[in-house]
Protein backbone atom coordinates (compact mmCIF):
# COMPACT_ATOMS: atom_id res chain seq x y z
CA UNK A 1 0.00 0.00 0.00
CA UNK A 2 1.71 3.56 -0.88
CA UNK A 3 2.76 5.68 2.13
CA UNK A 4 0.84 8.36 0.47
CA UNK A 5 -2.39 7.09 1.07
CA UNK A 6 -1.86 7.54 4.80
CA UNK A 7 -2.36 10.49 6.87
CA UNK A 8 -0.74 11.46 10.30
CA UNK A 9 -2.19 13.67 12.90
CA UNK A 10 0.32 14.71 15.46
CA UNK A 11 -1.01 16.38 18.77
CA UNK A 12 1.18 18.06 20.44
CA UNK A 13 -0.05 18.57 23.99
CA UNK A 14 1.10 20.27 27.45
CA UNK A 15 1.42 16.65 29.35
CA UNK A 16 0.99 13.95 26.38
CA UNK A 17 1.60 13.79 22.68
CA UNK A 18 -0.32 11.79 20.80
CA UNK A 19 -0.07 10.71 17.05
CA UNK A 20 -2.69 9.00 15.09
CA UNK A 21 -2.26 7.37 11.72
CA UNK A 22 -5.18 6.76 8.93
CA UNK A 23 -6.18 5.81 5.64
CA UNK A 24 -9.08 7.23 3.64
CA UNK A 25 -10.74 4.01 2.45
CA UNK A 26 -13.40 6.08 0.29
CA UNK A 27 -15.75 9.18 -0.42
CA UNK A 28 -17.78 9.64 2.38
CA UNK A 29 -16.04 6.43 4.12
CA UNK A 30 -14.90 6.72 7.38
CA UNK A 31 -11.49 7.01 8.04
CA UNK A 32 -9.68 3.85 9.23
CA UNK A 33 -7.53 4.54 11.50
CA UNK A 34 -4.51 1.92 11.58
CA UNK A 35 -1.81 3.26 14.45
CA UNK A 36 -2.12 5.39 17.38
CA UNK A 37 0.10 6.33 20.27
CA UNK A 38 1.07 8.25 23.23
CA UNK A 39 3.91 9.68 25.04
CA UNK A 40 4.20 11.94 28.04
CA UNK A 41 5.18 15.43 26.80
CA UNK A 42 8.80 17.08 27.89
CA UNK A 43 9.68 20.62 27.43
CA UNK A 44 6.41 22.02 26.76
CA UNK A 45 4.36 24.45 29.08
CA UNK A 46 0.71 25.62 28.31
CA UNK A 47 1.22 24.77 24.72
CA UNK A 48 4.19 26.12 23.94
CA UNK A 49 8.06 24.91 23.62
CA UNK A 50 10.20 25.35 26.66
CA UNK A 51 12.96 23.29 25.60
CA UNK A 52 13.52 22.19 22.18
CA UNK A 53 15.90 19.38 22.94
CA UNK A 54 13.23 17.29 25.28
CA UNK A 55 10.34 18.15 22.96
CA UNK A 56 12.18 16.41 20.33
CA UNK A 57 13.00 13.50 22.38
CA UNK A 58 9.34 13.19 23.06
CA UNK A 59 7.96 14.06 19.75
CA UNK A 60 10.22 11.19 18.72
CA UNK A 61 9.31 8.62 21.25
CA UNK A 62 5.69 8.81 20.06
CA UNK A 63 6.36 8.23 16.50
CA UNK A 64 8.93 5.68 16.85
CA UNK A 65 5.87 3.94 18.93
CA UNK A 66 3.32 4.22 16.08
CA UNK A 67 5.87 3.15 13.90
CA UNK A 68 6.03 -0.19 15.36
CA UNK A 69 2.66 -0.51 15.32
CA UNK A 70 1.52 0.26 11.53
CA UNK A 71 5.01 -0.62 10.35
CA UNK A 72 5.42 2.02 7.86
CA UNK A 73 7.88 5.29 9.02
CA UNK A 74 6.38 8.58 9.72
CA UNK A 75 7.29 11.32 7.18
CA UNK A 76 4.79 14.20 7.22
CA UNK A 77 2.46 15.14 9.64
CA UNK A 78 -0.41 17.65 10.06
CA UNK A 79 0.75 19.39 13.42
CA UNK A 80 -1.68 20.41 16.03
CA UNK A 81 -0.80 23.97 17.97
CA UNK A 82 -2.05 25.60 20.58
CA UNK A 83 -1.38 28.24 23.58
CA UNK A 84 -2.59 30.74 25.28
CA UNK A 85 -0.95 32.85 22.81
CA UNK A 86 -3.72 32.24 20.05
CA UNK A 87 -5.76 35.10 19.30
CA UNK A 88 -8.54 35.43 16.38
CA UNK A 89 -10.38 38.29 15.14
CA UNK A 90 -12.89 39.39 12.69
CA UNK A 91 -11.53 41.17 9.02
CA UNK A 92 -13.64 42.18 6.04
CA UNK A 93 -12.08 42.49 2.65
CA UNK A 94 -13.37 43.91 -0.78
CA UNK A 95 -12.16 43.40 -4.80
CA UNK A 96 -13.92 44.33 -7.72
CA UNK A 97 -14.53 41.06 -9.81
CA UNK A 98 -11.73 40.92 -12.69
CA UNK A 99 -13.10 39.54 -15.36
CA UNK A 100 -15.59 41.88 -17.78
CA UNK A 101 -18.45 39.72 -18.08
CA UNK A 102 -18.47 39.57 -13.79
CA UNK A 103 -18.12 36.08 -13.37
CA UNK A 104 -16.50 35.46 -10.27
CA UNK A 105 -13.72 33.01 -10.62
CA UNK A 106 -11.22 31.08 -8.30
CA UNK A 107 -8.71 33.80 -8.27
CA UNK A 108 -11.19 36.14 -7.19
CA UNK A 109 -12.03 34.65 -4.19
CA UNK A 110 -8.65 34.30 -3.69
CA UNK A 111 -7.51 37.83 -3.86
CA UNK A 112 -10.85 38.64 -1.72
CA UNK A 113 -9.30 36.22 0.84
CA UNK A 114 -6.32 37.68 0.67
CA UNK A 115 -7.20 41.21 1.20
CA UNK A 116 -9.39 40.05 4.58
CA UNK A 117 -5.89 38.95 5.74
CA UNK A 118 -4.06 42.28 5.18
CA UNK A 119 -5.32 43.18 8.37
CA UNK A 120 -2.72 44.67 10.64
CA UNK A 121 -1.20 41.85 12.81
CA UNK A 122 0.25 42.60 16.38
CA UNK A 123 3.98 42.73 16.39
CA UNK A 124 5.22 39.54 16.27
CA UNK A 125 2.27 37.74 15.63
CA UNK A 126 1.93 35.39 12.82
CA UNK A 127 -1.47 34.27 10.73
CA UNK A 128 -2.09 30.69 11.08
CA UNK A 129 -5.44 30.61 9.50
CA UNK A 130 -8.03 32.65 7.45
CA UNK A 131 -11.63 31.27 7.86
CA UNK A 132 -13.77 32.88 5.14
CA UNK A 133 -17.37 32.71 6.55
CA UNK A 134 -19.50 34.86 4.41
CA UNK A 135 -19.59 36.54 0.80
CA UNK A 136 -21.12 38.82 -0.08
CA UNK A 137 -21.79 39.43 -4.36
CA UNK A 138 -23.28 43.46 -5.15
CA UNK A 139 -24.76 43.65 -1.71
CA UNK A 140 -26.48 40.03 -1.95
CA UNK A 141 -25.01 39.08 1.70
CA UNK A 142 -24.93 35.49 3.01
CA UNK A 143 -23.25 34.03 -0.08
CA UNK A 144 -21.28 30.48 0.64
CA UNK A 145 -19.56 29.69 -2.20
CA UNK A 146 -19.58 32.64 -4.94
CA UNK A 147 -17.69 30.87 -7.45
CA UNK A 148 -19.80 30.83 -11.01
CA UNK A 149 -22.04 33.75 -9.94
CA UNK A 150 -21.57 36.95 -11.89
CA UNK A 151 -21.09 40.55 -10.02
CA UNK A 152 -19.00 43.54 -9.81
CA UNK A 153 -17.74 43.63 -6.21
CA UNK A 154 -16.76 40.68 -4.04
CA UNK A 155 -16.79 40.97 0.11
CA UNK A 156 -15.78 37.88 2.30
CA UNK A 157 -16.14 38.24 6.31
CA UNK A 158 -13.52 35.96 7.53
CA UNK A 159 -11.85 34.87 11.25
CA UNK A 160 -8.32 35.41 11.73
CA UNK A 161 -6.85 33.32 13.80
CA UNK A 162 -2.83 34.73 14.66
CA UNK A 163 -0.32 33.48 16.93
CA UNK A 164 3.12 34.64 18.43
CA UNK A 165 5.97 33.98 15.50
CA UNK A 166 8.58 32.90 18.08
CA UNK A 167 5.72 30.12 19.46
CA UNK A 168 5.05 28.77 16.01
CA UNK A 169 8.57 28.59 14.94
CA UNK A 170 9.78 26.91 17.75
CA UNK A 171 6.88 23.98 17.19
CA UNK A 172 7.90 24.10 13.72
CA UNK A 173 11.73 23.62 14.26
CA UNK A 174 11.31 20.83 17.21
CA UNK A 175 8.86 18.85 14.60
CA UNK A 176 11.34 19.61 11.55
CA UNK A 177 14.18 17.98 13.95
CA UNK A 178 12.49 14.84 14.74
CA UNK A 179 12.73 14.36 10.65
CA UNK A 180 9.42 15.24 10.08
CA UNK A 181 8.16 17.32 7.42
CA UNK A 182 4.71 19.28 8.43
CA UNK A 183 1.78 18.98 6.09
CA UNK A 184 0.06 22.11 7.71
CA UNK A 185 -0.05 23.78 10.96
CA UNK A 186 -3.69 23.75 12.15
CA UNK A 187 -4.80 25.17 15.36
CA UNK A 188 -5.81 21.82 17.89
CA UNK A 189 -9.14 23.18 18.71
CA UNK A 190 -10.04 23.65 15.14
CA UNK A 191 -8.77 19.71 14.73
CA UNK A 192 -10.74 18.45 17.78
CA UNK A 193 -14.07 19.88 16.11
CA UNK A 194 -12.89 18.17 12.90
CA UNK A 195 -13.49 15.02 14.88
CA UNK A 196 -15.81 15.66 18.17
CA UNK A 197 -18.55 17.53 16.21
CA UNK A 198 -21.42 17.14 13.39
CA UNK A 199 -22.06 18.91 11.17
CA UNK A 200 -25.76 19.18 12.48
CA UNK A 201 -24.11 20.74 16.14
CA UNK A 202 -21.85 23.36 14.02
CA UNK A 203 -25.31 24.83 12.24
CA UNK A 204 -27.22 25.09 15.18
CA UNK A 205 -24.72 26.74 17.56
CA UNK A 206 -22.32 24.79 19.73
CA UNK A 207 -19.16 25.68 21.63
CA UNK A 208 -16.32 23.05 21.54
CA UNK A 209 -14.76 23.08 25.06
CA UNK A 210 -11.21 21.17 24.93
CA UNK A 211 -10.08 20.98 28.22
CA UNK A 212 -6.26 19.93 28.07
CA UNK A 213 -3.66 19.24 30.83
CA UNK A 214 -2.58 23.38 31.14
CA UNK A 215 -4.76 25.10 28.68
CA UNK A 216 -8.89 25.17 28.11
CA UNK A 217 -9.13 25.81 24.22
CA UNK A 218 -12.36 26.99 23.40
CA UNK A 219 -14.26 27.42 19.81
CA UNK A 220 -17.79 28.35 19.11
CA UNK A 221 -19.91 27.42 15.93
CA UNK A 222 -22.68 29.27 14.49
CA UNK A 223 -24.35 28.52 11.23
CA UNK A 224 -21.35 26.87 10.43
CA UNK A 225 -18.87 29.26 10.86
CA UNK A 226 -16.51 29.55 13.45
CA UNK A 227 -17.31 32.63 15.42
CA UNK A 228 -15.03 32.91 18.33
CA UNK A 229 -11.60 31.36 19.23
CA UNK A 230 -9.95 31.43 22.71
CA UNK A 231 -7.36 29.60 24.45
CA UNK A 232 -7.31 29.76 28.09
CA UNK A 233 -4.25 29.28 30.85
CA UNK A 234 -6.24 26.74 32.95
CA UNK A 235 -6.65 23.36 32.49
CA UNK A 236 -7.10 20.06 34.42
CA UNK A 237 -3.58 19.85 36.01
CA UNK A 238 -5.33 23.16 38.14
CA UNK A 239 -7.61 20.44 39.43
CA UNK A 240 -4.86 18.41 40.50
CA UNK A 241 -2.92 21.18 42.01
CA UNK A 242 -5.92 21.49 44.64
CA UNK A 243 -6.15 18.31 45.12
CA UNK A 244 -2.64 17.95 45.97
CA UNK A 245 -2.67 21.39 48.25
CA UNK A 246 -6.35 20.32 49.99
CA UNK A 247 -5.44 16.91 51.11
CA UNK A 248 -1.64 18.08 52.02
CA UNK A 249 -0.21 14.61 49.10
CA UNK A 250 2.35 14.78 46.15
CA UNK A 251 1.07 15.59 42.81
CA UNK A 252 1.81 11.84 41.93
CA UNK A 253 -0.78 10.68 44.60
CA UNK A 254 -3.15 13.53 43.83
CA UNK A 255 -3.33 12.79 40.17
CA UNK A 256 -4.46 9.01 40.72
CA UNK A 257 -7.06 10.34 43.19
CA UNK A 258 -8.60 12.57 40.56
CA UNK A 259 -8.48 10.34 37.80
CA UNK A 260 -9.93 7.13 40.24
CA UNK A 261 -12.42 8.26 42.49
CA UNK A 262 -12.92 12.27 42.33
CA UNK A 263 -15.71 13.11 41.44
CA UNK A 264 -17.28 16.99 40.79
CA UNK A 265 -20.97 17.10 42.45
CA UNK A 266 -20.54 17.12 46.31
CA UNK A 267 -24.54 16.55 46.09
CA UNK A 268 -24.34 13.03 45.10
CA UNK A 269 -21.50 11.53 47.82
CA UNK A 270 -22.12 11.02 50.55
CA UNK A 271 -21.10 12.46 54.18
CA UNK A 272 -19.51 9.52 55.32
CA UNK A 273 -17.70 8.04 52.09
CA UNK A 274 -14.39 7.97 52.68
CA UNK A 275 -11.13 7.04 50.44
CA UNK A 276 -8.09 5.27 51.68
CA UNK A 277 -4.74 6.55 50.07
CA UNK A 278 -2.91 3.57 50.55
CA UNK A 279 -5.39 1.96 48.03
CA UNK A 280 -2.74 4.02 45.31
CA UNK A 281 0.64 3.66 44.57
CA UNK A 282 2.91 5.34 46.86
CA UNK A 283 -0.03 6.50 49.12
CA UNK A 284 0.04 7.20 52.97
CA UNK A 285 -2.04 5.43 55.54
CA UNK A 286 -4.49 8.20 55.62
CA UNK A 287 -8.24 8.41 55.38
CA UNK A 288 -10.24 11.15 53.41
CA UNK A 289 -13.55 12.45 52.65
CA UNK A 290 -14.44 12.25 49.24
CA UNK A 291 -17.02 14.99 50.03
CA UNK A 292 -14.53 16.79 50.85
CA UNK A 293 -12.63 16.22 47.66
CA UNK A 294 -15.81 16.74 45.49
CA UNK A 295 -16.00 20.23 47.07
CA UNK A 296 -12.38 20.71 46.06
CA UNK A 297 -13.06 19.10 42.65
CA UNK A 298 -16.25 21.61 41.85
CA UNK A 299 -14.72 24.66 43.19
CA UNK A 300 -12.04 24.59 40.13
CA UNK A 301 -14.70 23.31 37.60
CA UNK A 302 -16.92 26.05 38.19
CA UNK A 303 -14.37 28.92 38.00
CA UNK A 304 -12.62 27.00 34.86
CA UNK A 305 -16.83 27.08 32.94
CA UNK A 306 -17.18 30.95 34.31
CA UNK A 307 -13.93 31.49 32.26
CA UNK A 308 -15.28 30.20 29.16
CA UNK A 309 -18.86 31.71 29.93
CA UNK A 310 -17.32 34.95 29.88
CA UNK A 311 -15.83 34.48 26.61
CA UNK A 312 -19.53 33.41 24.91
CA UNK A 313 -20.88 36.74 27.13
CA UNK A 314 -18.66 38.85 25.18
CA UNK A 315 -19.54 37.23 21.69
CA UNK A 316 -23.55 37.27 23.31
CA UNK A 317 -23.97 33.75 22.83
CA UNK A 318 -23.98 32.55 26.74
CA UNK A 319 -26.83 30.89 27.51
CA UNK A 320 -27.77 30.58 23.69
CA UNK A 321 -26.39 28.32 21.64
CA UNK A 322 -28.87 25.21 20.90
CA UNK A 323 -26.21 22.95 20.48
CA UNK A 324 -24.92 23.20 24.09
CA UNK A 325 -21.45 22.68 25.06
CA UNK A 326 -18.98 19.72 24.26
CA UNK A 327 -16.39 18.89 26.00
CA UNK A 328 -13.41 17.39 24.90
CA UNK A 329 -9.81 16.27 25.92
CA UNK A 330 -7.90 14.59 29.02
CA UNK A 331 -9.67 16.58 31.23
CA UNK A 332 -13.64 16.17 30.54
CA UNK A 333 -13.61 12.31 31.61
CA UNK A 334 -13.94 13.79 35.27
CA UNK A 335 -17.13 12.32 37.24
CA UNK A 336 -19.93 14.73 37.06
CA UNK A 337 -17.99 17.07 34.64
CA UNK A 338 -21.36 17.47 32.73
CA UNK A 339 -23.28 18.46 35.18
CA UNK A 340 -21.13 21.02 37.00
CA UNK A 341 -21.17 22.38 33.04
CA UNK A 342 -25.45 22.61 32.24
CA UNK A 343 -25.44 24.42 35.99
CA UNK A 344 -22.75 26.96 35.13
CA UNK A 345 -23.37 27.16 31.04
CA UNK A 346 -27.10 26.63 31.35
CA UNK A 347 -27.30 25.00 27.77
CA UNK A 348 -27.13 21.16 27.24
CA UNK A 349 -23.87 19.59 27.73
CA UNK A 350 -22.03 16.45 26.96
CA UNK A 351 -18.65 14.49 26.71
CA UNK A 352 -17.62 14.43 22.51
CA UNK A 353 -15.63 11.67 21.43
CA UNK A 354 -14.19 10.96 17.68
CA UNK A 355 -16.54 10.42 15.19
CA UNK A 356 -16.10 9.26 11.46
CA UNK A 357 -13.54 6.74 12.04
CA UNK A 358 -13.20 2.84 12.53
CA UNK A 359 -10.40 1.07 13.97
CA UNK A 360 -9.66 -2.26 15.95
CA UNK A 361 -7.46 0.14 18.11
CA UNK A 362 -9.75 0.84 21.27
CA UNK A 363 -7.58 3.24 23.43
CA UNK A 364 -8.97 5.82 20.66
CA UNK A 365 -12.05 5.99 21.03
CA UNK A 366 -11.52 8.20 24.09
CA UNK A 367 -12.03 12.22 24.31
CA UNK A 368 -8.07 12.34 25.06
CA UNK A 369 -7.81 11.25 21.16
CA UNK A 370 -9.92 14.40 19.54
CA UNK A 371 -7.45 16.30 18.06
CA UNK A 372 -4.74 13.92 16.89
CA UNK A 373 -8.20 11.66 14.99
CA UNK A 374 -9.06 15.28 14.11
CA UNK A 375 -5.53 16.36 12.28
CA UNK A 376 -6.31 13.40 10.32
CA UNK A 377 -9.37 14.04 9.50
CA UNK A 378 -8.60 17.50 8.83
CA UNK A 379 -5.93 16.11 6.26
CA UNK A 380 -8.70 14.19 4.40
CA UNK A 381 -11.14 17.04 3.83
CA UNK A 382 -8.65 18.70 1.90
CA UNK A 383 -9.42 16.60 -0.53
CA UNK A 384 -12.98 17.28 -0.40
CA UNK A 385 -12.96 21.31 -0.13
CA UNK A 386 -11.23 24.02 -1.84
CA UNK A 387 -7.85 25.34 -0.35
CA UNK A 388 -8.50 28.83 -0.97
CA UNK A 389 -12.22 28.54 0.69
CA UNK A 390 -10.50 26.35 3.29
CA UNK A 391 -7.65 27.05 5.86
CA UNK A 392 -4.70 28.77 4.92
CA UNK A 393 -1.75 28.49 6.44
CA UNK A 394 1.33 30.72 6.28
CA UNK A 395 5.01 29.55 7.10
CA UNK A 396 7.92 31.33 7.29
CA UNK A 397 9.54 29.25 4.47
CA UNK A 398 8.68 30.55 0.56
CA UNK A 399 9.75 27.26 -0.26
CA UNK A 400 6.97 25.82 1.84
CA UNK A 401 4.41 28.85 0.86
CA UNK A 402 5.21 27.91 -3.25
CA UNK A 403 4.56 24.13 -2.37
CA UNK A 404 1.05 24.88 -0.51
CA UNK A 405 0.35 26.96 -3.66
CA UNK A 406 0.49 23.97 -5.95
CA UNK A 407 -1.32 21.66 -3.53
CA UNK A 408 -4.43 24.08 -3.83
CA UNK A 409 -4.52 23.88 -7.00
CA UNK A 410 -3.97 20.12 -7.35
CA UNK A 411 -7.17 19.77 -4.85
CA UNK A 412 -8.81 21.82 -7.15
CA UNK A 413 -8.67 20.04 -10.12
CA UNK A 414 -9.13 16.66 -8.58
Amino acid sequence: MPRESFITGLDIGSTNIRVAVGQVQGENQPIHIVGAAEHEAHGISKGAITSIEDAVSAISATLETVERMTGIPTEHAFVGIGGTHIASMESHGVVAVSRPNGEIREDDVERVVEAAQAVATPPNYEILHVIPRTFTVDNQHGIRDPVGMTGMRLEVEAQIIQGLSGHIKNTTKAVFRTGLSIDDLVLGSLAAAESALTKRQKELGVALVAIGGATTSVVVFEEGDVLHVKVLPIGAGHITNDIAIGLRTSIELAEQVKLQAAAAVPADVGKREEINLSDFEGGEQAMISRKHLAEIVEARLEEMFRMVDKELQAIDRSGLLPAGIVLTGGGAKLNGMVEVAKKIFRLPAAVGVPQGIVSAIDKINDPTFTTALGLVQWGAGLDQRSGIIGKITNFSSVTAVTSKVKQWFKNMLR
